[in-house]
């Protein structure tokens, strides 16, 4: 029994063997056939941007082509336009070109001759007499009502002075009795006694 299952088994394996192969080849062809599809594919969108690269850099080309003869044929059309006006202003361009060369020259002479003159006058001005200085202005005299410039006497203190009737800085560094017994009033301010020699330095 075992030697006749041993030739059945070898079929199977041979069978299965045929089976796979068969399979192989089959999906071998379904994968070409797939990368042949890929292809074609990938031809038939390659081309078309293909192509319309090729339209676009034609395009491109006949437009700059377009571009340099329209830029050309209009600085043909300027040049033109000027060497005729310069042929008709020519003429009148060589006789102004000569009354503007002897209006040069005699320019060129007369700034020739100043110039002679400006170096001649040059020493004459050195030896000019000095312009006198002005007078000097006379200082405005001091405000001797203004009790605040003594040492000591702020705003408030000068304005409590002048309602106690001492009204100048002549007051305080020389004061009368009356002035005297109007300054008691203030000796309590610092620097009290040193008022009339404050007062003195100022006038």
């Amino acid at each position: 029994m075992a030697k006749k299952a041993k030739p059945s088994v070898d079929k199977i394996v041979k069978k299965v063997n045929k089976e796979f192969e068969k399979t192989s080849t089959q999906i071998e062809g379904l994968i070409n056939d797939a990368l042949k599809q890929f292809d074609h594919l990938q031809h038939q969108v390659q081309d078309p941007v293909r192509k319309l690269l090729k339209d676009m850099d034609e395009l491109r080309e006949r437009e700059m082509k377009r571009f340099n003869d329209e830029f050309e044929r209009r600085m043909n059309e300027f040049h033109e336009l000027q060497t005729s006006l310069l042929e008709k202003l020519g003429i009148a361009t060589k006789e102004a070109g000569k009354d503007v060369k002897k209006v040069a020259d005699t320019a060129s002479k007369k700034a020739g001759t100043a110039a002679k003159k400006v170096e001649t006058a040059k020493p004459a001005a050195k030896k000019a007499p000095a312009k006198k200085p002005a007078a000097a202005k006379v200082a405005k005299p001091a405000d001797k009502t203004d009790l605040t410039r003594i040492k000591g006497v702020g705003p408030a203190t000068a304005k409590k002075m002048k309602e106690a009737g001492l009204t100048s800085i002549e007051q305080i560094a020389n004061p009368s009795d009356a002035d005297k017994q109007k300054l008691e009033a203030f000796k309590s301010i610092k620097g009290f006694n040193e008022l009339s020699a404050e007062a003195k330095k100022v006038l």
